[in-house]
């Protein structure tokens, strides 16, 4: 079997990396090829290209790429046309993904075609799932509450559990050890995670640090870790050097992945990027603040056309608002700081956190096959019922079951 993966990001490559594996195990002789990054790499995609060029997001850095980025959708579409794949699985993305999509339908129609990870739209632009119908059969959604949105326009979709509920998890001694480690014992351990992409490392990380000098006052004693991607490690040292708590910046470039999850295992509070990565500092049981913005014209379109009162996907999930929420004009030091100092000193709202935590991670799948698997197995039943009703784009379709 054929398969050609585009992934555009590190969240979006780790999926594909699980992915990729599980269709391996099912379908054994699967053939990639595509976009993606180390994950998928491991797994034996050789990526067209760099997968660093399609990391953006927003209207404002989108803007300065334009014409590379554009060069790089003809590119990956003439190479689909011309590879002529059982099915093209796209990985999130959706601005990059879809635009390819575009070019191969034109070219070959019945071409099958499956989206990873569902659009919000349940949170913001409803149509997208609309505009997204012609472009896509099939859609694996991460969260339980996305398939009838998609199905109502026109999609399959199945929900295949989240991949943060199959991610290792350290230990408590792994954790001590971390704090022994780094000098750290039994001060207050803060995680600090202003994003992944340089946009948002340099809009918001200034804005933490000053967060963090006024909310540690009362905490002297306390230590920052920063766990940064490879891409943002040595900016985020440079932004990190005059915040208060020895900040200790993790790059994942030069220190072991076990080094990350134990500083998760290890830490008290967080203060972190709206994202995924509030669902993986729930499965490692930390309390946190959510805080992000956009640039200012980003930032303009969201709050006219958001449908949700949350952002934060714990929130969202476990139907709470238990994590507190700095997002666009309240992005700033001051409430930030506030909704910080009120976490390390309140025992009842870090409590809160912790049941609305465990709630979610069993909504997402704990205790259950791997999402990386279930999402293989929905794909190869995906084209099994199109090879039944006779509609066939590829060469070698196989359900694997």
């Amino acid at each position: 079997m054929n398969i050609f993966l585009i992934a555009g990001e590190p969240s979006g490559d780790r999926l594909g990396g699980a992915l990729m594996d599980g269709l391996k195990e099912l379908e054994p002789g699967c053939r990639f090829q595509g976009v993606g990054g180390p994950e998928m790499a491991a797994q034996g995609l050789a990526s067209q290209f760099p997968m660093e060029e399609l990391s953006v997001m927003g209207l404002a850095e989108v803007l300065p790429r334009y014409f590379a980025l554009n060069r790089r959708i003809a590119q990956t579409a003439d190479a689909i046309i011309a590879a002529r794949p059982d099915v093209v699985i796209t990985i999130d993305s959706p601005d990059f993904c879809l635009r390819v999509l575009a070019r191969v339908r034109a070219a070959r129609p019945d071409q099958p075609t499956v989206h990873y990870v569902a659009p919000s739209v349940w949170a913001w632009r409803p149509g997208r799932a609309a505009r997204m119908a012609p472009l896509v059969d099939h859609v694996l959604a991460l969260l339980p509450f996305e398939p009838p949105h998609m199905e109502a326009a026109g999609m399959s979709c199945e929900f295949v559990g989240h991949p943060v509920v199959a991610e290792k998890l350290a230990s408590t001694g792994q954790a001590l050890d971390f704090r022994a480690r780094h000098g750290i014992d039994a001060a207050p351990m803060v995680l600090v995670l202003p994003g992944s992409r340089k946009g948002e490392v340099e809009r918001l990380a200034p804005r933490f640090g000053e967060a963090l000098r006024r909310a540690l006052a009362a905490h002297p004693a306390a230590r920052v870790v920063v766990p940064a991607v490879a891409s943002q490690a040595a900016r985020l040292r440079e932004l990190a050097a005059g915040w208060p708590g020895k900040p200790l910046v993790l790059d994942a470039g030069e220190v072991p992945q076990e080094e990350k999850r134990a500083a998760f295992a290890a830490a008290d509070v967080a203060l972190a990027a709206s994202g995924t990565v509030s669902l993986e500092l729930a499965a490692n049981a930390v309390p946190m603040v959510i805080a992000y913005d956009f640039n200012p014209l980003t930032r303009a379109l969201m709050k006219r056309l958001a449908l949700v009162d949350t952002v934060t996907l714990v929130n969202l999930v476990s139907q709470t608002r238990a994590i507190p929420e700095c997002i666009l004009h309240d992005c700033q030091p001051g409430p930030i700081a506030a909704a910080l100092s009120r976490l390390m000193a309140d025992s009842a709202a870090r409590e809160a956190q912790l049941q609305a935590m465990a709630q979610t991670m069993e909504l997402l799948g704990r205790g259950g096959e791997a999402p990386g698997l279930r999402a293989a197995r929905s794909v190869l039943r995906f084209l099994a019922r199109r090879g039944e009703t006779g509609q066939s784009g590829g060469s070698n379709t196989s359900s694997g079951d």
